[in-house]
């Protein structure tokens, strides 16, 4: 299988030019539009770019097919030639012969139905992953002044997506050209700094502020859910004065009960197990008096349409329960992704992100707030009770990002 890049100012050059080097058999697997040219990412052009395809064996025997036709032409055209110099006449030599209509029409009839002329689909489709590699090879340019690319490879470390380091330099092009080319660093990472901020979006950081009496922390397994829940209820016992209780639905790990179990002892503050919708309304009417109730919950729960409906029926999840999401910072981006989307069922009101005492990128909180218009509530970086948790808030997220 042969595959090529055609790059072109619109769809009608490309196709002639598909046509001229591969042939009517030739196979689109991908189009888009790209900029090329231009000066540090300005005044680029736009064109087209066309990812083809044809099996070798086609290609040859579309050649051969030529060359005959061309040889055959050719004596064609030679005879008629002969016989003209022989005549004693005056006429005006024949006019060289043109192709045939109805042939063209057929060879871009030919080409418009690729869709269903598809010998090669299982070549095609081990294709894929190589054709997406091609069409991600099309970037801005990256020509920065040293000022800026330095920035640039900062953001590139953290691992910060590349929508919004895009958008990020380009605010900093702006930046440097409008203020004379300053080269000072401070500088630098300040533009940096309120770039970022204007990326973010309109949400909320920072912890609970004890609208709702309920906070339900979910989760996969290996998180830190069960130490991050004793930290926010010493946070709110000892530092705001409140009166905290627990209830764990997390019954599929006996340690994650006996765990939570051990810091309410600490904390002297009661909890309840709830292994059904039940046991969760009777321990609700228990722990009426309470300020705040923490509910450490088995990630799982919240993936079943059947729990979910029938825990709203014991709580309103929308004046009485908020709902934090923790996520460990030393995941791949790709997996924080799918847990986000694995609990729609719920709407997650913020995240949590623990571990950030193993990594050294916090480009993930980023690419997190902005992929789903998310805040974030705490960060931890330790195990320490209560110790090793800190709000979150925007100015603290973006110095992480362009500082360290």
């Amino acid at each position: 299988m042969k595959v090529k890049k055609f790059l072109a100012k619109d769809m009608p050059e490309a196709m002639k030019k598909v046509r001229s080097e591969l042939g009517d058999d030739a196979v689109i697997l991908n189009s888009k539009n790209v900029e090329t040219g231009g000066f540090l990412g300005f005044f680029t052009k736009k064109n087209i770019e066309v990812i083809a395809a044809i099996d070798p064996h086609q290609l040859s025997d579309a050649k051969r097919s030529q060359k005959k036709e061309n040889q055959g032409y050719n004596q064609t055209n030679k005879y008629t030639n002969k016989q003209t110099n022989v005549s004693e006449t005056r006429t005006k030599p024949p006019k060289r012969p043109e192709p045939p209509k109805a042939q063209e029409k057929f060879q871009t009839a030919n080409l418009q139905k690729k869709d269903s002329e598809y010998e090669l689909k299982k070549e095609i489709e081990d294709l894929k992953g190589l054709v997406q590699k091609m069409s991600g090879t099309s970037t801005p340019n990256e020509g920065y002044p040293p000022p800026l690319e330095a920035v640039n490879r900062r953001l590139k470390d953290q691992e910060v997506i590349d929508t919004i380091r895009y958008q990020v330099m380009k605010d900093l092009l702006r930046f440097y050209y409008t203020s004379g080319e300053t080269s000072e660093e401070s500088t630098v990472k300040e533009w940096a700094e309120n770039a970022l901020k204007d990326v973010l979006p309109n949400v909320t950081f920072g912890g609970i502020n004890f609208d709702k009496r309920f906070l339900n922390v979910v989760g996969p397994t290996g998180v830190g859910k069960t130490t991050t829940l004793a930290k926010i209820a010493a946070h709110a016992s000892l530092n705001d004065n409140k009166s905290v209780a627990f209830i764990t639905t997390d019954t599929y790990r006996i340690a994650a009960v006996e765990q939570l179990k051990t810091y309410a002892k600490i904390l002297n503050v009661p909890v309840e197990v709830a292994y059904s919708i039940d046991d969760f309304k009777k321990a609700k009417e228990k722990l009426s008096g309470y300020d705040v109730i923490l509910v450490d919950s088995a990630g799982r729960n919240f993936r079943n349409p059947l729990y979910v409906e029938q825990l709203s029926q014991v709580i309103d999840f929308d004046n009485e329960m908020e709902t934090h999401l923790v996520l460990a910072l030393t995941s791949k981006y790709r997996d924080m992704s799918k847990i986000i989307e694995q609990f729609q069922l719920i709407d997650i009101d913020k995240l949590i992100l623990t571990k950030e005492d193993e990594t050294d990128t916090s480009g993930a909180a980023l690419n997190l707030v902005c992929d789903y218009q998310i805040g974030i509530s705490y960060m931890t970086d330790g195990q320490n009770v209560p110790d090793d948790m800190s709000e979150a808030t925007a100015d603290s997220l973006v110095q992480k990002v362009v500082r360290g």
